[in-house]
């Protein structure tokens, strides 16, 4: 089985948009499914999007959900 620090050292694919309903932006991995974050700045939400990916990391871990590796 492999680690979250390997799953995290991959190179996912991360989206940032404006959010124009509640201003701010929304950063997302589309590789892995529910993975989304916001923020009032691009900045923030991006380091934002980093703690959120390894946290859907561990948690796919613990409850045996299948992790797909990016396209590269």
């Amino acid at each position: 089985m492999k680690s979250a620090d390997y799953y995290d050292s991959l190179p996912y694919k991360m989206v940032v948009t404006p959010d124009v309903e509640d201003g701010g932006y929304v950063a997302s991995f589309p590789d892995l499914p529910g993975c989304i974050t916001c923020a009032d700045t691009k900045e923030k939400a991006i380091a934002n999007a980093k703690d959120a990916k390894l946290a859907w990391i561990e948690a796919a871990l613990e409850n045996n959900v299948e992790i797909h590796e990016p396209e590269v």
